[in-house]
């Protein structure tokens, strides 16, 4: 998976971010990638999701399900600038604005998800 290929998506809410990536990225990226992301995001255009790849298929639901290996919680508009370049993530996570169970699966994968 060459993650410097994943272009830039144009963002508007969180929701709309999550439920897209399926539709934003190449089955070639999820090449021997396996895993859970649980994303509670607070606000109007957020909500609870999970972003499930394995068997070089992503799938979205708009709500948890199953034992996520990471959980990423934050408010939407933290979260949306976050995705668009305007938080630093370091910041983000050492201020509190955003909160990662697991920094190992999240640094795995973030370019993935367009957070770093």
């Amino acid at each position: 998976m060459d993650l410097n290929k994943i272009p830039k998506l144009k963002i508007e809410n969180a929701r709309d971010f999550l439920t897209s990536l399926p539709d934003n990225v190449k089955p070639e990226w999820l090449n021997d990638v396996d895993t859970n992301f649980h994303f509670d995001i607070d606000g109007e255009g957020g909500g609870q999701f999970s972003v499930i790849v394995k068997d070089n298929k992503m799938e979205v639901y708009p709500h948890f399900e199953g034992e996520p290996k990471c959980k990423i919680t934050a408010k939407e508009k933290n979260f949306i600038a976050l995705l668009r370049g305007e938080l630093n993530p370091m910041m983000a996570v050492f201020t509190g604005k955003l909160k990662i169970s697991n920094t190992a699966e999240i640094m795995k994968y973030a370019k993935l998800f367009g957070i770093m």
